[in-house]
């Protein structure tokens, strides 16, 4: 590694039932943003948010309508503390239901993660700038579907209401 680079493994808190999205973005009004984007795209969902202000006050900004969420969120972007990276935790909802949402708010960059797998995301430590490099989404995959996997996926996109039939 280069002179005062750190690479450093963030392991994020998952609470039980939720699933995370992990974003980056580019200025203080994405905690309003993506408090209506979310609020307004899925009427059942409870979902805290937060964010790494990078410059003036350099303060993790943070929103939600469940305050456990909310909590879960800022103590992520706590572990994560690399300037414009957002964390929103959900719960009574998928990121299929707000994904689309999220990804047109205006300041929105990029999602890096929506997913209920264990996360763990790679940060770079420059000393005074941390940069999000990567997420680690899961596990790796132990083999490649079959006959029987197949019917099971397909089962359980019906049976969840995903796809009709």
């Amino acid at each position: 590694m280069g002179e005062g680079l750190r690479l450093e493994v963030v392991e994020l808190p998952m609470p039980e039932g939720a699933n995370v999205i992990v974003g980056r973005t580019h200025f203080i009004k994405t905690v309003e943003d993506l408090y209506e984007a979310l609020v307004t795209s899925c009427p059942t969902i409870k979902f805290g948010l937060a964010f790494c202000e990078a410059s003036a006050k350099r303060l993790i900004r943070h929103d939600g309508n469940d305050r456990e969420l909310e909590d879960t969120a800022v103590e992520a972007c706590r572990r994560i503390s690399a300037g414009h990276v957002f964390v929103v935790y959900l719960r009574d909802g998928w990121p299929i239901n707000v994904l689309n949402r999220i990804k047109h708010v205006m300041e929105v960059v990029s999602i890096d993660a929506a997913t209920a797998n264990p996360v763990k995301v790679i940060v770079a430590d420059l000393g005074e700038q941390r940069a999000l490099l990567g997420v680690a989404d899961g596990f790796k995959p132990v083999g490649v579907e079959g006959e029987k996997d197949v019917r099971e996926r397909v089962e359980f996109l019906r049976r969840i209401g995903y796809k009709r039939g």
